[in-house]
């Protein structure tokens, strides 16, 4: 039946429009917020590289490099003004691709406040995120970016453009011709090599489809196809520019051969930047060097061949790395693929379609996000092989720069310091390289390369009395070698007005030595507690230690980097037990993560003593612990003092493990020795009593099968279960022949601890803390809630020292 009424009550009515609306977006959920923008102002989290300039930071260059949260869909505006209320704003850009900005002109020293906003393709605004206000030091090197249009123009419209520009190959031709007529004579003897045996230019194969990714016959096909690669297109350009030089011209003819044989590749094959990015990276830059060095020679079709190549596998690093790297900068491989897309960008620029956003995205990264592993105090996260060789591979984009565009990659304050991280990490004739993948059979002579590059540009007598001491600077083969020809010779200086320790505190690491002149008369601490945690190549733990002495190792990082991410570099190396540090309950610290931070809360350091105190509870696989304060008392040479403080949530066990080359020998808690050869360490566990000792040379899990050394594993395990633990070692280093003195004494007071031990020629002592609230008093030192000690040698004035704020 039907309803008259209900129908009659439903007849249309005429309502305003305005009406209408506003009746559509209450009804509508979600219409409402899906027009109104808002900006993402989330906190950096870890691997992100964060809002900078930082509230209340100061920045060390001019004009400061601006950063923050991406966000898909928008375009930035920045501001930045002399006040809060931005009344005054002194610099303003807007229409921003990126998520960075360095802007060109250089700002007056002082304090300014900093705010961005986003823009959609509708034209719709975000709100103005909460002002930054930061300080520009006086001193702050000036390094503004050029604007896009200015930068990208000084790049040579001709060929070549890599290494050296087009009106400069006459005095290049002038030298090789003079003074460095033995270099181009090098490069001739090269290229005749080259001639009578081809580098094959076949493309090499991929990966069989039954192949384990990371097994050895993967790492045999991954790192050899690398190797394939690189003789190949080094081979074409190292050709192609001693052609240039003055060569014969069937070096040039060669070069473009290969050249061309290359190109037939698939850029998507077994040498494609995704499918195996070792490969990738060097056919992109060799490629493109060779390209530039060979274009003459090059008919239009040719050019077009390598054009549409290259085309396809910049692309390809391209949207690999842009915009992610601007925000997520923390991968290790990234972190060479930026530049090395630069090259090609430049190489390339106005012959393909894109080119140029390459180069503009390299040079962002470069004012912007880089580097990413260290701070302006010049250390490196990921360790010194690592280290050494990614910067020497920046180093040719330093170069490359410098010719193509007038810029100096050498202004950034990071390379004022970046020497002091080699020097103070391995003296002359150390061996070892301390923490970091790959660095543990590292040698001091292997640092000559790049320190003479970093002594020559930075113009550092302290870096070029390292490359001396070690018979001087290394030639630098082919023709990079060629170009460096003539940097400028730089005076040494040895270092006798430095401190012999030094802090990193970027990367969270402290180098304490005895003596910086040579490894074989220094006994060196090393030290990690890092804000970088233990990602990437710097996996071990932090408040970590090591203990050389003379030239020799004694306490170490133990395991081997036998492929990266096997069960054992994962469950080994990467793992707490793995290096001199502590675990609970069989616990360690996250593996490999970002988040797993340490922090140093105290370094001071002085001619006869040191002291650095690390933070690392936090660091620890399910928030087990409250507190892990490790603190380190270095007497130089003869005493080091290892204090650890550990608080836990749940009564718990405690293992502390210490790893040698040699077995090492244990009597008692109190009489342990390492031996290395001719050097010793007397190791006394004064505190805590009731220690069990077991000792391996096994490791879990064990190495792959071509890895034949072991290492002896030392674990001093806790008594009983106990929610606060203190450990107070004493490690005595020193020559075989050499009598030392044993004497240590250990006393429970208020507040903590009193230390005594005879050392050579004097005496020791110090208050050591377990409640930060109190006052400890003993043998004439009086601190609240930090350590103080004083040492006092026969003929000299007592010496004191203390970490009190």
């Amino acid at each position: 039946m039907t309803n008259k009424k209900f129908r009659r009550e439903n007849v249309p009515l005429k309502v305003p429009a305005a009406v209408n609306v506003l009746v559509l977006l209450l009804l509508t959920p979600g219409l409402v917020a899906a027009e109104k923008l808002t900006l993402d102002e989330r906190a950096a989290g870890a691997g992100e590289w964060g809002y900078r300039p930082g509230e209340g930071s100061v920045s060390a260059v001019n004009p400061p490099s601006f950063s923050w949260r991406p966000q898909k869909g928008l375009r930035w505006e920045i501001e930045c003004a002399r006040d809060v209320t931005f009344k005054k704003v002194e610099y303003r850009a807007e229409d921003l691709k990126f998520n960075v900005n360095c802007p060109p002109r250089v700002f007056k020293p002082g304090t300014y406040t900093w705010r961005y906003r986003g823009k959609d393709a509708k034209g719709r605004y975000t709100n103005w995120s909460k002002p930054k206000t930061f300080t520009i030091a006086p001193d702050a090197t000036k390094m503004p970016l050029p604007v896009r249009e200015e930068l990208l123009s000084r790049i040579p419209k001709n060929h070549p453009r890599l290494f050296v520009r087009p009106e400069n190959l006459g005095q290049l031709r002038e030298l090789a011709r003079g003074k460095m007529k033995g270099d181009y004579e090098r490069l001739v003897r090269e290229c005749e090599k080259l001639l009578a045996r081809p580098p094959s230019t076949k493309e090499p194969p991929k990966y069989p489809k039954d192949m384990v990714r990371g097994s050895e016959e993967w790492r045999k096909v991954w790192w050899g196809n690398r190797t394939y690669t690189i003789r190949a297109l080094n081979g074409a350009a190292t050709l192609a520019f001693t052609r240039l030089l003055g060569g014969q011209e069937k070096y040039g003819l060669e070069a473009k051969r290969i050249l061309l044989e290359c190109a037939k590749w698939d850029p998507k094959g077994s040498t494609g930047y995704r499918y195996n990015d070792e490969a990738g990276m060097p056919y992109a830059y060799y490629f493109s060097r060779a390209y530039t060095f060979v274009n003459d020679l090059l008919g239009e079709k040719e050019k077009k061949i390598c054009r549409d190549v290259m085309k396809v596998r910049g692309d390809e690093m391209y949207r690999h790395l842009c915009p992610r790297h601007l925000w997520r900068p923390y991968s290790s491989h990234s972190n060479r693929a930026w530049h090395f897309l630069g090259e090609v960008g430049i190489a390339f620029i106005g012959e393909v379609e894109g080119a140029d956003d390459w180069v503009w995205f390299a040079m962002n990264v470069f004012y912007n996000v880089y580097p990413v592993w260290c701070d302006d105090d010049g250390g490196w996260h990921e360790g010194i092989s690592y280290g050494h060789s990614y910067l020497g591979r920046f180093t040719w984009w330093a170069d490359v720069m410098r010719e193509a565009m007038g810029i100096d990659a050498y202004d950034k304050p990071f390379f004022s310091q970046a020497g002091y991280y080699t020097m103070y990490l391995m003296p002359p004739g150390k061996v070892g390289g301390g923490f970091g993948d790959s660095a543990w059979r590292r040698s001091a002579s292997r640092n000559v390369s790049l320190m003479s590059q970093f002594a020559a540009q930075a113009g550092n007598g302290h870096w070029q009395w390292y490359v001396e001491q070690m018979g001087g600077a290394r030639e630098t083969s082919g023709y990079i070698g060629f170009v460096r020809g003539t940097l400028p010779k730089v005076k040494a200086k040895p270092p006798d007005d430095l401190a012999s320790s030094r802090l990193f505190g970027g990367t969270g690491q402290v180098y304490l030595n005895s003596d910086l002149s040579n490894a074989s008369k220094s006994v060196q601490v090393l030290f990690k507690s890092s804000p970088f945690g233990t990602q990437s190549h710097g996996n071990e733990a932090n408040n970590s230690f090591m203990l050389w002495a003379y030239g020799k190792r004694l306490l170490v990082r133990s395991g081997h980097y036998d492929s990266y991410g096997s069960a054992h570099h994962s469950n080994w190396v990467w793992s707490t037990r793995s290096v001199n540090n502590i675990t609970v309950n069989n616990r360690g610290q996250g593996k490999r993560t970002a988040q797993s931070q340490g922090k140093i809360v105290g370094f001071k350091t002085t001619p006869s003593m040191d002291i650095v105190a690390g933070e690392a509870g936090q660091a620890y696989e399910g928030d087990i612990l409250d507190r892990f304060t490790r603190a380190i008392i270095f007497v130089k040479p003869d005493l080091v003092v290892v204090y650890d403080r550990l608080e836990a949530k749940e009564p718990s066990t405690f293992e502390y493990w210490l790893h040698a080359i040699n077995k090492i020998d244990v009597e008692n808690q109190r009489d342990i020795c390492v031996r290395n050869d001719d050097v010793v360490c007397d190791i006394d566990f004064l505190a805590p009593s009731g220690l069990t000792f077991k000792q391996t040379n096994e490791y879990d899990p064990k190495p792959r099968p071509r890895i034949k050394l072991r290492e002896w594993h030392l674990t001093a395990t806790t008594a009983e279960k106990k929610k606060q633990m203190e450990f107070v070692t004493l490690y005595r280093p020193h020559r075989a022949e050499d009598k030392v003195p044993s004497k240590a004494s250990l006393e429970r007071i208020k507040g903590g601890y009193a230390l005594k031990v005879k050392v050579s020629d004097g005496e020791f002592a110090a208050v050591l803390p377990t409640d930060d609230r109190v006052t400890l008093e003993a043998y004439g030192l009086k601190s609240k809630g930090a350590i103080k000690c004083r040492l006092k040698r026969v003929g000299e004035p007592a010496k004191i020292l203390g970490l009190e704020e």
